[in-house]
């Protein structure tokens, strides 16, 4: 199937009409690969109708009047479903009942590559919000045609053009008075935006779509389909990457109660069962005995980071400024910052149901990006790109890439199996853990130091650090394929460029300073399989970054986020979230209690998206390694808002998101391979360990394009809680996480 049926058959389809636009800041429009999308086809058009230009292919209007709107960006748990829709019933004068809201299909919807990396309000938010725009304008212009009146004297109400004497029809009878084309027709550059004083919905609080199943234990994920005549899978991974199967007794489990099928393609082993608990008795009877040889050793976790610093790196050079090997005139520092490998933990272990009907597979997936799955699924089967259909259907837990790219892989390949039977495949706890890719990681060094004004002078910054992104396109992407008796290999894993970044994501640093360098030392192969999770190198390399301001502010002898204001220049919109969080909490009122400690963390996501800065009061217990978190305060610059509850939800789920990979996440791993198999070797924080209190402040910006912001706050809670355990105690942690060794006695 083509990315997006731009024809006059997509048109005529259900009698429908599409359409959409969006707004993204213009430093943030670079290409960066990886996220999947087409190409641009008009760069002067907002957020993702640069890429899908047509306004049919984002707002149907039915002959009844029936609006449907359309996003290629899923819902991951951020809320942005409501939030998407908000923007479109803005415009077009409808409320949330009135409308059909569909994401992710590739039958249906517009590819707009992966929804990650913060870009769903920016490119799909933007572009519905023009595509809506201008929608409603057709819609009043086709009405004013039928009824011989200037199109400014038509307004829109409820799902009807309504006329200047009083005469009123519904949209679908309004786009009558348009010309052959309808809908079909490329978004103009410019659109008639309603001016954000009149907004009835964006900024306004409105309940999410996706929170009362989930509350009330209805069918909210994937984890909960069941289709009629569906069959259940389990599969028997390897004990470890590289194992060779010896040998499986498939005929004995073949005769186990319940077992329709038992599946083996070289080092692929996997059970289809009339029901669940019958396929997990296989899948347990198949591991039981089968034998597996070999199999590549991990190194050790205390010796990660001198082993990442030893691989071979492609060296990139990403600032350049000044000269910073010239001697500096004050005082400076230097550190070496680490981060161990960390683990998705996603609640709900990965699943997927895949039926082949005739020559066509379908594939009901949390995947993050359902084109580029659809690509790796097509080449892994073998099957045409358009006999392969991949729909979005929400899963418990993701932020990233874990298995849920693997299990649809899975379940594609088992639904060949028993043609016309639905497949359902759920990974076990034990598998996601073990087979899902990691957040890398990473090691980073900073030398800075101060002029003799006490103004930074010099600041050369490195870090070494694997793939963030190895999403799917390529089937070699997906563990089934590395099984097969036939492997597909990964493609070559290549390094994210700026400003959007991997590794090196958030390592420019936003202050001021002359004699600057930041060098990414990008390893191609790293020992454990790693990909995204929530905000890629941001998460250390913001702490990096702010603890060496904390300590430059030190040896200057000034307050920490008085040397952080003084270093920002015209950036106004920096200075004012630093400013305002740090009022929130009360910096420099007063002292920290015994025990209790100060922190600060300011970035900017990417450096062109949301502003966010942070201020935290911590208390360390050092008998029992423990910190508790007394107070957050946080503000945030996230542009126009659009569902102010939403966008605390996020900032606040970051906070705690971070808190728990900062303070204690690490993948256990050694030679014998991951020991991180279940929640006990799994270390998380638990509810006891959440902030007491979080304060947030949006300091919306009406009519100023929308910043992501779901993933903007992890980067400046991490920096904060370093630096206010390093207040608290008065030393210093430089290694991620920190409480992953016990203070000294």
């Amino acid at each position: 199937m083509n990315e997006v049926n731009q024809g006059r058959r997509a048109f005529l389809e259900g009698g429908a009409l599409v359409l959409a636009f969006a707004l993204l800041p213009r430093a943030a429009r670079a290409e960066f690969n990886g996220m999947g999308v087409p190409p641009v086809a008009n760069a002067k058009l907002a957020g993702s109708l640069q890429r899908t230009p047509f306004l049919d292919a984002w707002i149907r209007v039915a002959p009844d009047g029936k609006v449907t709107v359309f996003s290629g960006k899923v819902e991951l748990g951020t809320g942005v479903r409501t939030a998407l829709a908000q923007v479109a019933l803005e415009q077009l004068e409808l409320q949330p009942g009135d409308i059909e809201f569909v994401q992710g299909d590739t039958a249906r919807t517009p590819n707009e590559g992966f929804t990650a990396g913060s870009h769903t309000m920016a490119d799909s938010g933007s572009a519905l919000l023009h595509a809506s725009s201008q929608v409603a304008a057709l819609l009043r212009q086709g009405a004013a045609a039928q009824w011989r009146v200037g199109p400014e004297t038509v307004f829109l109400r409820a799902g009807r053009a309504v006329g200047p004497d009083g005469r009123s029809m519904h949209y679908g009878e309004a786009l009558r008075g348009l010309d052959a084309a309808g809908l079909h027709r490329a978004a103009s550059e410019t659109s008639p935006l309603r001016p954000p004083a009149r907004y009835r919905l964006i900024g306004k609080p409105l309940a999410r779509f996706d929170i009362p199943a989930k509350v009330t234990g209805g069918v909210a994920y994937v984890q909960d389909m069941r289709l009629p005549g569906m069959l259940h899978a389990r599969v028997v991974r390897p004990p470890r990457p590289g194992a060779k199967l010896v040998r499986a007794d498939l005929d004995g489990v073949r005769r186990l109660p319940g077992v329709r099928h038992v599946v083996r393609d070289g080092d692929y082993l996997a059970v289809l069962a009339d029901g669940e608990w019958r396929a997990v008795q296989a899948m347990n009877a198949l591991a039981a005995n089968a034998q597996w040889q070999g199999g590549a050793p991990l190194p050790q976790a205390d010796a990660i980071h001198a082993t990442l610093q030893g691989l071979p790196a492609q060296s990139i050079t990403i600032l350049d400024r000044g000269k910073v090997n010239s001697p500096a005139a004050g005082p400076g520092v230097s550190a070496r910052y680490t981060k161990q490998y960390v683990m998705h933990g996603s609640i709900g272990p990965s699943c997927a149901v895949a039926r082949l009907d005739g020559d066509m597979l379908t594939v009901w997936t949390h995947t993050q990006g359902v084109y580029p799955l659809r690509a790796a699924l097509a080449e892994l089967t073998g099957m045409p790109l358009d006999k392969v259909r991949c729909i979005h259907t929400e899963g418990s837990g993701c932020y990233g890439q874990n298995g849920a790219d693997d299990v649809a892989a899975d379940a594609a390949l088992l639904a060949r199996a028993v043609p016309g039977a639905p497949v359902r495949v759920q990974l076990m706890r034990d598998q996601e853990n073990l087979w899902e890719p990691y957040a890398p990681a990473m090691v980073t060094t900073v030398r800075a130091a101060l002029d003799g004004q006490g103004r930074i002078s010099h600041w050369d910054y490195a870090l070494w650090s694997g793939s963030h992104n190895e999403r799917p396109g390529n089937a070699g992407k997906l563990v089934p394929a590395w099984l097969l008796a036939q492997p597909i290999a990964p493609s070559p894993s290549q390094p994210m460029p700026m400003p959007e970044g991997g590794g090196d994501r958030n390592a420019l640093p936003l202050y001021a300073i002359p004699n600057a360098r930041v060098v990414n030392h990008f390893l191609p192969v790293t020992p454990l399989r790693s990909s995204a999770m929530r905000s890629l190198g941001a998460h250390i390399n913001i702490t990096a970054i702010e603890g060496t301001m904390d300590q430059l502010a030190q040896l200057a002898g000034v307050d920490p986020v008085r040397l952080r204001l003084d270093h920002l220049g015209s950036e106004p919109r920096a200075r004012a979230v630093i400013e305002k969080a740090a009022a929130r909490f009360g910096w420099g009122k007063s002292k920290p209690a015994p025990g209790h400690g100060y922190g600060f963390g300011f970035g900017q996501y990417k450096n062109i998206m949301a502003y966010v800065a942070i201020a935290l009061e911590l208390a360390v217990d050092k008998d029992k390694n423990t910190v508790r978190i007394v107070r957050v305060a946080c503000a945030a610059d996230c542009g126009q808002v659009v569902n102010p509850d939403g966008a605390r939800n996020q900032l606040e789920g970051g906070i705690i998101q971070s808190a728990s990979w900062t303070l204690h996440e690490q993948l256990r791993y050694g030679p014998d391979g991951i020991a991180s198999m279940d929640w006990s070797t799994y270390p998380i924080l638990r509810f006891s360990g959440v902030p007491e209190r979080i304060d947030v402040d949006l300091l919306d910006q009406p009519g100023l394009p929308f910043l992501g912001v779901a993933e903007a706050a992890q980067g400046p809670m991490a920096a904060a809680l370093a630096n206010g355990l390093a207040n608290a105690t008065g030393a210093r942690r430089h290694d991620l996480p920190l409480l992953g060794r016990p203070f000294p006695a």
